[in-house]
């Protein structure tokens, strides 16, 4: 009887982002666990000041010795942006273990990732181990093979993971184009290859795209409508914004500014560092005297200028919504510009990106964006890409990842179209966790894995906080400030009500007056009957308030009691 192998699900299942994982081969000292991935997700807008949201590493913080490595599917930031995180003190690993992290992946893919990690200066607590396409690598007890897939970022691996189980597939993000960018296809020959020889026990494959039917465009696509969009603005400076990591996209940029006889410039510290690691890894190619500095392109006639800029989901301070507010110290938008967003919001970004995109119109630019034009193609498998990709690899067990729940049950709902059994077919949820034994793919337990909430620092934003904030902001705050003579059981001064979001102060002075005296009643009536003790008179001050309030504005806010003995 071979050894059981887990599946851990720590991020990814019911939301887009916090893409992470883990197998597990073992049991106490000789438990060997395996990453796959370890990913962010960006914070909806009722996160008030939230920057990111991480997974839940407490289980990896519990066996940080029995972890073997970590493999990288690919370098975005929902993919390998926590990794910088897991490295750290406290809530990540980096106290836990006494050696650094070996972590697998593209040169591509570890370069976007050390990206992050040298920022937070923790280079010293990871190893990167290169692979190529196809390699196979003995990391613990696992073999694991690095098969070649297209997506929207160059150099994506599926992952096969060689357990005492048999053979686990993660696919990673992928889509089946024919016609890729740099003509490294997806190598289905090399699954089909796996699926006849040794058979897949599970598969895990990404469900983002699941609802949409058909195949997902080829991202080649792009580049026919950039060119002429290139072609129609001749005469006027062209800004694009995309994904700095999304490298395929830059290309085709660069290739029909070049084309159409303009220089290049790259706009925003992720971009510009991103295109210098594309060239450097032969990734991107651009002529030397087409790239020229930020600070230059006031040299040149609008016609002869492209900038290739961040902040395509309009986060607050990338460099798009600066130039959308007139604070970017390096170009200034007016009626010359155009405006190419060629990318996608993000689910819960729409809002950002409307306003950038209003923004940039109210200073006199066009903005062609990919609900005018098809400048923008996904990089995740369709419906139809994905029942491709399961009549060739015909897995035993199939586990929809990568996805809103949605996502997950259309992906499900394809699996069973396929031909996998509906009893073989599991959908899961953030937590769960999976046993493969002889008899076959069950959920046997579930481990911590909510919300991580990032701001500024890690681990100093809670539930709490967060449901304070949601508070402050659809109901403001309502300070009651007394001051009462403890012996005597006299209200000296107050009570005095400063709000925020409640009322504005000014125009509702009646208001406050009535709220003042409806206070000091209660507190009057709590001291004659022998309350002296600070934070009963809070409570009934708290009480007062809040019925108050409510009554008379049909409000909640927060009221925030402060009595001062004297």
């Amino acid at each position: 009887m071979a050894e059981p192998v887990r599946i851990v699900l720590l991020g990814g299942l019911g939301e887009i982002g916090r893409n992470c994982m883990a197998i597990e081969q073992g049991t106490g000292p000789s438990r060997s666990i395996l990453i796959i991935d370890c990913g962010i997700m960006f914070p909806s807008a009722d996160l008030h000041g939230i920057d990111l949201v991480l997974p839940d590493f407490s289980y990896l913080r519990e066996h940080a010795e029995s972890i073997v490595g970590l493999v990288a599917t690919h370098g975005h930031e929902d993919h390998v942006g926590g990794i910088q995180f897991l490295l750290r003190d406290e809530t990540g690993i980096g106290d836990r273990r006494s050696t650094p992290l070996d972590i697998y992946g593209s040169r591509l893919t570890l370069g976007l990732a050390r990206n992050r990690v040298e920022e937070a200066g923790l280079l010293g607590r990871m190893t990167a181990c290169p692979v190529d396409d196809g390699a196979r690598v003995d990391v613990g007890p696992f073999e694991v093979e690095f098969i070649p897939v297209t997506h929207s970022v160059p150099h994506a691996h599926a992952i096969v993971v060689r357990t005492s189980q048999g053979v686990i597939l993660h696919s990673g993000d992928y889509k089946l184009d024919l016609t890729p960018v740099d003509a490294r296809r997806c190598d289905l020959a090399r699954l089909g290859q796996i699926a006849a020889s040794e058979g897949v026990r599970v598969l895990l494959a990404d469900s983002t795209n699941a609802e949409e039917a058909g195949f997902a465009p080829s991202e080649t696509s792009v580049g026919a409508v950039l060119t002429r969009l290139f072609a129609e603005h001749r005469d006027r400076r062209i800004i694009t914004a995309s994904f700095a990591s999304h490298l395929h996209r830059i290309q085709q940029i660069i290739d029909a500014a070049v084309s159409s006889g303009r220089r290049v410039a790259t706009l925003g510290l992720s971009m510009r560092k991103n295109v210098r690691l594309g060239r450097d890894l032969g990734v991107i190619n651009v002529p030397d005297e087409s790239l020229i500095d930020i600070e230059d392109i006031d040299r040149y006639l609008p016609g002869e200028v492209c900038v290739i800029s961040t902040g395509s989901q309009g986060e607050p301070m990338s460099a798009l919504s600066l130039l959308a507010r007139g604070e970017n110290r390096f170009v200034t938008i007016d009626e010359h510009d155009t405006v190419i967003l060629s990318s996608h919001a993000i689910p819960g970004n729409e809002s950002n990106v409307n306003r950038v995109i209003d923004g940039l119109l109210r200073r006199g630019a066009r903005v062609v964006h990919s609900g005018v034009a098809d400048v923008h193609a996904t990089g995740h498998a369709q419906a139809d890409d994905i029942k491709t990709y399961l009549s060739i690899v015909r897995p035993m067990w199939y586990v929809p990842i990568h996805g809103e729940y949605r996502h997950l049950i259309a992906n499900a709902a394809l699996g069973e179209l396929m031909g996998v059994a509906s009893d073989q077919v599991i959908v899961c949820e953030d937590g769960e966790v999976l046993e493969l034994d002889d008899d076959g793919l069950r959920p046997v337990d579930r481990v911590p894995a909510g919300y991580v909430y990032v701001d500024g620092i890690i681990g100093d934003v809670g539930h709490g906080v967060i449901r304070d904030r949601r508070v402050l902001a659809e109901e403001g705050v309502v300070v009651v400030v007394a001051s009462v003579d403890v012996p005597s059981g006299e209200v000296i001064t107050g009570p005095e009500i400063i709000t925020r979001g409640w009322v504005y102060a000014p125009e509702a002075e009646d208001l406050l007056d009535e709220a003042c005296d409806t206070v000091e009643a209660a507190l009057v009536a709590a001291l004659s009957k022998g309350v002296r003790d600070v934070e009963a008179l809070e409570r009934e001050v708290r009480r007062a308030a809040g019925r108050f309030v409510n009554e008379r504005t049909k409000r909640r806010p927060m009221i925030v009691p402060v009595v001062m003995e004297t």
